[in-house]
């Protein structure tokens, strides 16, 4: 099993230590169960937005218990569909815009029956703005630290409208990252380029991902007082500021020891 679910593991620059800990050996489950099956990963991405979706119902119908753990069914799907698919050798193009997609589409759900559950639709409004951000600035600091390009491979049919939906939908959040890296880099040193992208901040926002957000997003509602994650994401964004200062301050640092009479 520790084998299988090695092999199933996505590489990436940081560990998200709640995900590796409980959710993925949780999702490795039932990966197993559905290996045998050959059950298309797609599929499991939609049955991950469909516990979402049903979560979402459940919370603005008041019913918290319920909403809170489907919530986490969803995101124990949501590990799964991704696990399956690199085990099984069918990671595809269309899944990997169809589970981005179906994400962006369970978080607006989710926050729509916040607003709803608690009469206050704006205030939930700029709680899903936020939680984007964060996982918007997540995925591409840990792509541009990898050095990964912004790609757009060939794609037709239903792939290819999945593409332009991502597209409308992700694709100029990564275009602004990607350009107001690349300003604050221009004409900058290797030194000054490796301290900007450093791994402390990769490896905070790592731990800021999709699975321990909607861990969070569970116990709140849980608890009764579903609201009470704006004020997580409150500090995750005062948090988020914070990291990046410091990268600035970092690059900067960087940058007068490289000059005459700099730093030393």
């Amino acid at each position: 099993m520790s084998d299988a679910l090695a092999r199933s593991r996505k590489q990436r620059a940081a560990k998200d230590v709640l995900c590796e800990s409980v959710y993925r050996p949780l999702a490795h489950l039932v990966v197993l169960a559905l290996l045998p099956l050959r059950v298309p990963p797609p599929a499991v991405v939609l049955a991950s937005g469909a516990a979402g979706i049903a979560g979402a119902v459940e919370l603005a119908r008041g019913h918290l218990v319920a909403a809170a753990l489907l919530v986490q069914l969803k995101t124990v799907l949501d590990n799964a569909d991704g696990q399956l698919a690199r085990l099984s050798g069918r990671v595809t193009l269309l899944g990997r815009y169809l589970d981005s997609e179906c994400d962006l589409v369970v978080d607006a759900a989710l926050f729509a029956a916040l607003g709803w559950y608690a009469d206050a639709p704006v205030v939930a409004a700029l709680g899903f703005v936020a939680l984007t951000a964060v996982l918007s600035l997540n995925f591409n600091l840990e792509r541009l630290y990898r050095g990964a390009a912004l790609d757009a491979p060939e794609a037709h049919g239903l792939t290819l409208a999945l593409q332009r939906v991502y597209a409308f939908a992700y694709g100029w959040q990564d275009v602004l990252v990607e350009r107001f890296v690349e300003r604050r880099l221009r004409g900058a040193s290797d030194q000054r380029r490796a301290a900007y992208h450093d791994r402390v901040t990769v490896s905070i926002l790592a731990n800021l991902g999709m699975t321990p957000q909607l861990a969070a997003f569970g116990v709140c509602t849980a608890l009764g007082h579903p609201l009470a994650f704006l004020w997580v994401l409150l500090g995750e964004v005062g948090l988020v500021l914070i990291l990046v200062l410091r990268r600035e301050l970092l690059g900067r640092d960087v940058a007068l020891e490289g000059q005459p009479g700099g730093i030393t």
